[in-house]
């Protein structure tokens, strides 16, 4: 595409992150510096939560709203039993049926978003048991994707910034599990965003697109959400043609407790089809970059009108987490703007637990769903899992090219380090966590690649937490404790309190390796309630003493 021929873009590099980190959505005001872990952000998201369950108990969800309060509850709880959640899922999946039966008929009028928020709750709860789903929605986008590169409205004539961002939001979430896609098709969409950014650096709802190669026009209805809408658009799409390096993170494991591990590690299967494509980073870079000097321009404030507030905040998140990475910033995890939303959102929230009753253009169901994504981190959890908490150690182990084999109810072989996933596949089949600890051979390792490590990682800690199998929770609590990785310390702590006495010990004996504190805190093989107790408290406030931000939830108690 014609490089722009704007004087202010001359000679311009990328914002550095300090000056990014000053660029205000709100009017700034001094704010105490919170965290998705502080006490008085998880309180506020348990009673969202608990607006959440009680509406949809009390009232059927319209316009795919089940399935945005699902996908929310999921993102948090990653309670697959949840009635909120198996009501999401089945209208997701039936919204995947309408589409393949209806015949060139639109799946309703918010059928982009419908689809978007699918693809998020099926590939949260579990990308490979539902590829077909994802790959019939995949097809979707590509078929409603307009000859401009834009997404919109059936029958209409003109792009919809908002809708784009979903559908980009969707491409970018089908590409981080390797289904097949069509990167042209992104490409044409960056190029169409960037044709229809206004001249004063922000982006309209609805893009009155100039032509390729001609210059940006000013476009109409420019604000806040649309703009950080627009900017998001470009930055998804850009690290899906990993326009920045490879930036493949595992999926956010969310609160840990799974009823099994969901999230499996794979090669990307799309790498030799990016390469099709040709695209700069920089016209991107560029573009965020007027867009981020209009927002200092204009200041978002808060006024008594019906305004799109809750889903400014979701989308001002999921903007902030994808410059973090296209950048190459540090995880911050108490940014200035999130701290200011998080008051903002303290002042809103109602006494039933929800937002959005007054003054929003957002049904309560979304604006909460929107509020309590934006409180978590939704984005940031998802991109940055491979960094948290790991360590370099524990790769010294012997290694051997026999593969991995089941005999029985036996796992034999001296595998290499990859095939700690192949264990977990079978860990995570039905009937498959019939594996006595004392199966698991003595030299298996976890991956030395950062991303396969950590994906392993989050499986185990899921699998110790929350698998309805004593053996696959053995399983997960020797590795885990061999692993010498100290983000792995609340779970082991959390399966000192298992009722099977094999995981208790496993647990126990991995804290006093991990900690190099080999007599531990005094438990005995077989614990009273209060030898329990207080060895659960001591492990905590040990930890404490290592990683003083970490603040120990409900789930690790």
């Amino acid at each position: 595409m014609a490089e722009r021929k704007i004087a202010f873009f001359s000679g311009v590099r990328l914002l550095v992150a300090g000056l990014i980190a000053l660029t205000a959505t709100f009017v700034v005001k001094d704010a105490r510096a919170y965290t998705p872990n502080d006490p008085v952000v998880v309180a506020m998201v348990n009673r969202g939560l608990g607006f959440l369950e009680a509406s949809v108990k009390k009232e059927p969800p319209a316009d795919g709203d089940a399935i945005l309060v699902a996908y929310t509850h999921f993102k948090i709880r990653h309670d697959l039993e949840n009635a909120v959640v198996q009501n999401g899922l089945k209208e997701a999946l039936q919204v995947v049926s309408s589409v393949e039966r209806r015949g060139g008929e639109s799946v309703g009028a918010k059928e982009n978003y419908i689809m978007a928020i699918s693809v998020l709750l099926l590939a949260e709860i579990d990308a490979k048991r539902y590829k077909r789903e994802l790959q019939v929605l995949q097809q979707a986008f590509a078929e409603g994707q307009y000859p401009s590169g834009a997404y919109s409205y059936r029958n209409d004539n003109e792009g919809d910034v908002s809708q784009t961002q979903y559908v980009m939001l969707a491409v970018w979430t089908l590409d981080r599990n390797g289904i097949p896609l069509e990167y042209n098709r992104v490409v044409k969409c960056i190029e169409w965003l960037l044709r229809v950014q206004s001249t004063d650096g922000g982006w309209p709802y609805k893009g009155k697109d100039p032509g390729i190669g001609k210059p940006l026009r000013q476009q109409s209805k420019v604000d806040m959400s649309m703009s950080l809408a627009g900017g998001s658009s470009v930055l998804i799409a850009g690290d899906a043609l990993r326009l920045w390096g490879n930036t493949v993170q595992d999926s956010d494991p969310g609160i840990p407790g799974l009823p099994k591990a969901i999230k499996v590690y794979e090669e990307d299967s799309n790498t030799s089809r990016r390469k099709r494509v040709n695209m700069s980073e920089q016209p991107i870079k560029r573009a965020v970059q007027f867009m981020d000097g209009w927002r200092r321009k204009n200041p978002y404030k808060r006024s008594q009108v019906l305004d799109w507030f809750y889903y400014q905040l979701y989308t001002l998140e999921r903007f902030e987490s994808f410059v973090e990475i296209a950048n190459g910033l540090p995880k911050d995890s108490s940014p200035g703007w999130y701290n200011q939303g998080v008051d903002e959102l303290r002042k809103y929230q109602g006494n039933d637990g929800g937002w959005g009753a007054e003054r929003s253009l957002t049904s309560p169901l979304q604006s909460t769903s929107f509020a309590l994504l934006f409180l978590i981190r939704s984005t940031q959890r998802t991109i940055f899992t491979m960094n948290a908490g790991s360590l370099q150690g524990g790769y010294g182990l012997p290694k051997d090219t026999t593969d991995i084999r089941v005999d029985g109810t036996q796992i034999k072989g001296q595998p290499i380090a990859v095939q700690v996933t192949d264990l977990l596949d079978i860990l995570d089949e039905d009937g498959g966590g019939d594996t006595e600890g004392k199966s698991i051979p003595d030299d298996l390792v976890l991956d030395s690649d950062p991303v396969g490590r950590a994906a392993q990682l989050d499986r185990l800690e899921r699998l110790v937490r929350g698998s309805r199998s004593w053996q696959a929770r053995r399983v997960a609590a020797r590795l885990l404790g061999r692993t010498d990785e100290l983000r792995v310390v609340p779970s082991l702590i959390f399966a000192l309190s298992d009722p099977d006495q094999s995981v208790r010990l496993y647990a126990r004996d991995g804290l006093r390796f991990l900690s190099r504190k080999f007599d531990g805190f005094g438990m005995p093989d077989t614990p009273s309630v209060t030898e329990l107790q207080t060895a659960q408290r001591k492990w905590r406030d040990w930890y404490r003493s290592v990683n003083p931000n970490y603040v120990f939830l409900d789930y690790d108690l």
